[in-house]
This record gives structure tokens, C-alpha cells and sequence, in this order.
């Protein structure tokens, strides 16, 4: 390059920058005046944050509300807080689910709260739930499970209001309450295979199940119910024969009987088909809470060390076997039902099974009786590795219901 060319090159610098200061001015003076964010609502970015929101159905919608947090995706995270209620505060707790009064030493199981990848589960709120169900009639249907639901419900609605129990059978199985503060109504049905059957006993070592209609002992209540919860799963594991339009349709671990061996999946959807069927129609809502898995993870019911963890899993279990094929069918048989709902009411199924998989640690255990090892420690020991410990996971479903009522009720 000649010296001419290089002493032209800073002219040339100068009149370039000259050019963009002067641009600099027009370009501050347009974004003033034509502020490209300004059609952004302040109001709107308030309230973009994320929330649960359970996707409910209504036959006055052309489409389902498109859920904004799908709450079965998450992680079990740490809580200081700790439960709303005790073994000594509420009276309503089964002796075999109450785990601390019947000496379980560790109390780390109850700091624990589920955290949905997308958003936040409200903590229970008692007043905020009798207000949605005030004037209202909810009724919990099934097995044991049904049962261990209620109870924490009643638990923790017990914080603000007291209940009184207006009706128990002798054996607490069909019990009611009432909250007058709210004139809220809860009961509970046993109805372990929720269609109509004979449960195996002392002269009959098999059940026996009509899975053309349902039980009558709650569906002759059906019509004073406003909110239905239905559950259930792990009584057609035994073994049961099996009858359709009156004539005998299978069984199931059959032995010597002259019958044939269809298995209990399929015979699990028809009882949930039933069900679904009867209780659709009217202005009730429905909750089928999904199967709830065990954890004696294939060691013997009386083993020592059957459910002993302590902590809740990692995210990497996954639902598999029998805990996903129940769920499964559950979860299908809920979505063809929507179908047939008319008016709007809520339908929906509250999937807990993922969600309570990663518990192992919330179960009695051994402290299904008090004090088991007051005497040492013995070679076998009764565990119950199915139902939840009062506080404990089963908490958390009812956290998750009244984010579904409230969605219901707006």
C-alpha cells in the first residue's frame, strides 16, 4: 500500500463515524415514540406465572381446557414445614396407619412435599376446601384406600373445623360426617370391588364379583352425592370368580374349581366401566384416584426389612408391571367415559400412582401395631407396605384434589 492510500484511510474512519452519531439521535427519538415493548400488558406479565391446573372437562366447551401444569411430573423435594396435623391432633386415624404413636422412630418421611416440574402445589388450605364444598355432599367409594384418603382429608379439614361423626356402622366401614361450620357432608363406603360382590370369609375362600352393576350399598346413595371419589385395585388381585348377566363369566386363580382362568385385567376394566357408567349423569363431579402401589418390592409380607426405607426415591423409578397395567386401564377408561358427560361438571381421574411410587418410606411397615420390637428385634414381623402412614404422602392427593375442585368450581 502507498503512502498516499494510507494517509486517506483515517478521512475516510472520520466521515463513517460522523455518519453513525448522526443516525444516533433518529434512532433514540423513534424508539421513544415507537416503543416496540409497550403493547406488553404489566398486568399480563403479573400473572404468567406458573400454576396447577388440573384439566377438567365440561360438555359446554367444544374443547378440554389445555392444562398448564401436568402435576404427575415432578420430584419429591424436602419441606421444613412439615405436616398440618398429628397422630394426637386428630382422632380419626386408624390405629395401624398411625405410625408415630405406634413408635416409629424416624420422623423424616413427614418433610417431604411433591414438587411438579412446571409449577407449585399449594399447601393445603382447610378453609379455602369447605368453602368450595359448602352446602355439598362428598362421598369417598372403594377399598382401604378409599378409606386411608378420607381420613387424611378429615385430618386435615379437622385443623379449622370440627367434625362431627353423625353416622358409623359397627365395624366404622360406612361412617359420615359433618361440618356445620360450612354445612359440608363427607362419608365413606366400603365397596372394595365397587361393583356388587361377596367378599371371601371364613366359609368362603374365594370372591365373588357381577360386573354388570354396581354395589348397592352406595349406589342406592348415588343421587345425594354432589362429589363422588371412587378408588380401588388391589382386592381383584385375590382370588374371585366372576359373573356377567347372571351366568359365570371366568375366575381367577381358579385352583380346582371348574372354571376357566381369564386373569383380573380385563375383569378390572368391566368394574371400572360399571362404575364410571352409573355415576356419570346428574350434576355430580367424579374422582377416580388411580392405583396406589405397594412397596414390599418381592420380599415376603412378614419380612423384617420389607418397606424399611427412609427416604423417598430418586426420579429415575419408574411405574412398571402391575402398578402401570392398573393405572393404565384406569386412566383409558376415565378418557372414554368424558365422552358420555353431559352439563358441566367435573370428570377426571386424580393420578396419584407415579407420584406415590417414589414413596417406599410412607408406609407403616412394621408399625402397623405398637411397639413391634418392644420385646427385641424377632425373625418375622407383620408389615403393612401397602397403606400410607397418617401424616404422609396420601396428603398430597388431597392437595391435588382441591386444586381440581377449584378448577370446577371458577
Amino acid at each position: 500500500m502507498g503512502l498516499k492510500e494510507q494517509q486517506s484511510c483515517p478521512s475516510q474512519r472520520k466521515i463513517s463515524v460522523l455518519i453513525v452519531l448522526a443516525f444516533i439521535p433518529i434512532a433514540l427519538f423513534r424508539l421513544c415514540f415507537n416503543n416496540p415493548f409497550s403493547s406488553i400488558d404489566v398486568t399480563t406479565l403479573q400473572n404468567s406465572t406458573p400454576q396447577v391446573v388440573i384439566t377438567s372437562y365440561s360438555s359446554s366447551s367444544t374443547q378440554e381446557e389445555e392444562s398448564l401444569c401436568d402435576y404427575t411430573k415432578g420430584r419429591w423435594v424436602r419441606d421444613e414445614m412439615g405436616p398440618l396435623y398429628n397422630g394426637s391432633s386428630c382422632g380419626t386415624i386408624k390405629d395401624g396407619q398411625n405410625c408415630l404413636r405406634h413408635g416409629r422412630p424416624d420422623s423424616g418421611y413427614l418433610y417431604w412435599k411433591w414438587k411438579p416440574n412446571q409449577c407449585d402445589i399449594p399447601r393445603f388450605d382447610a378453609n379455602r376446601f369447605l368453602d368450595l364444598m359448602r352446602d355439598k355432599h362428598l362421598a369417598f367409594v372403594g377399598d382401604s384406600m378409599a378409606r386411608n384418603q378420607l381420613e387424611s382429608l378429615i385430618c386435615l379439614l379437622s385443623t379449622v373445623s370440627s367434625p362431627d361423626l353423625v353416622y358409623s356402622n359397627e365395624d366404622n366401614r360406612f361412617r359420615r360426617w359433618r361440618f356445620e361450620s360450612h354445612n359440608v357432608t363427607v362419608s365413606v363406603y366400603w365397596s372394595p370391588f365397587l361393583v356388587a360382590g361377596l367378599e371371601k370369609s371364613g366359609t368362603l375362600d374365594h370372591n365373588v364379583l357381577h360386573l354388570d352393576r354396581v354395589d348397592e350399598r352406595w349406589g342406592k346413595d348415588l343421587e345425594r352425592f354432589d362429589t363422588v371419589v371412587l378408588s380401588g385395585g388391589h382386592w381383584f388381585l385375590h382370588p374371585a370368580v366372576y359373573y356377567e348377566s347372571g351366568s359365570v363369566l371366568g375366575c381367577h386363580s381358579c385352583g380346582a374349581r371348574n372354571c376357566t382362568e381369564i386373569g383380573f385385567f380385563d375383569v378390572f376394566r368391566k368394574a371400572i366401566r360399571t362404575t364410571l357408567k352409573a355415576v356419570t349423569g346428574g350434576r355430580r363431579d367424579v374422582i377416580l384416584t388411580t392405583f396406589s402401589p405397594s412397596h414390599f418390592e418381592g420380599r415376603p409380607w412378614d419380612n423384617l426389612y420389607a418397606c424399611n426405607m427412609t427416604e423417598p426415591y430418586e426420579e429415575g423409578k419408574v411405574l412398571e408391571g402391575l402398578d402401570l397395567e392398573m393405572q393404565r386401564i384406569e386412566m383409558e377408561e376415565v378418557t372414554a367415559a368424558k365422552a358420555t358427560v353431559e352439563g358441566e361438571v367435573g370428570f377426571e381421574a386424580l393420578d396419584v400412582t407415579a407420584i406415590s411410587v417414589l414413596r417406599p418410606d410412607g408406609h407403616p411397615g412394621p408399625y402397623m401395631y405398637e411397639f413391634p420390637f418392644k420385646n427385641g428385634v424377632p425373625e418375622r414381623v407383620h408389615n403393612d407396605c401397602l397403606h400410607w402412614c397418617l401424616p404422609g404422602p396420601v396428603d398430597t392427593w388431597n392437595e391435588i384434589m382441591i386444586e381440581m375442585l377449584r378448577r370446577w368450581r371458577v
